[in-house]
């Protein structure tokens, strides 16, 4: 499955994603200038947390035993099947929060407007993610699991090499990360 892949090193904190995401996704005008007037106020989908220098972008992870897909009573969080993206269907979203309550990752945000769930969906009907394009220092990137790890690995080698031209040993320098969900 495809995906928005964070690298953390990256981050500024710049809060770029969460702007375009909010415009693109969430704004009727579908512009930064006129969207700052809109009543009520875009929200993103995406959001920046932490100092400058150590933010994050949280955004939903997709999860594939999500535990928003069971704690939703009315069977308006869903999994695109072709995808593996999990979406709110909006037109069936009674505002109970529940699916907010449930997800580890804080991922999800009320509407108290339209009384509806908010999520990331990975821009699914876009050829293009809005938070990935927006990124200055390209922290966010989009593909599958593989790629990323390729990625991951020649940081890896670039870091090992590094530390073996200050004399440690490249079997004394070990870097793991979390992996799935």
């Amino acid at each position: 499955m495809d995906r928005i892949w964070v690298d953390k090193d990256k981050c500024l904190g710049c809060k770029s994603c969460e702007l375009a995401c909010a415009v693109e996704r969430d704004s009727v005008s579908k512009a930064l200038i006129s969207a700052v007037a809109e009543t009520p106020k875009p929200i993103a989908r995406v959001g920046v947390f932490g100092p400058t220098g150590n933010s994050f972008p949280i955004q939903c992870r997709h999860c594939q035993e999500a535990a928003c897909l069971t704690a939703c009573p009315s069977g308006a969080m869903q999994r695109d099947p072709a995808q593996g993206t999990v979406y709110v269907d909006q037109n069936k979203c009674r505002g109970c929060w529940m699916c907010v309550m449930s997800c580890p990752f804080g991922a999800i945000t009320p509407s108290s407007a339209f009384k509806v769930a908010l999520k990331c969906d990975a821009c699914i009907d876009r050829e293009e993610r809005s938070c990935v394009a927006a990124c200055p220092t390209g922290a966010l990137s989009f593909g599958n699991e593989a790629s990323y790890n390729a990625v991951l690995a020649a940081r890896r080698e670039r870091f090992a090499a590094y530390a073996g031209s200050l004399g440690t040993a490249k079997e004394a320098v070990r870097l793991d990360y979390a992996g799935r969900d």
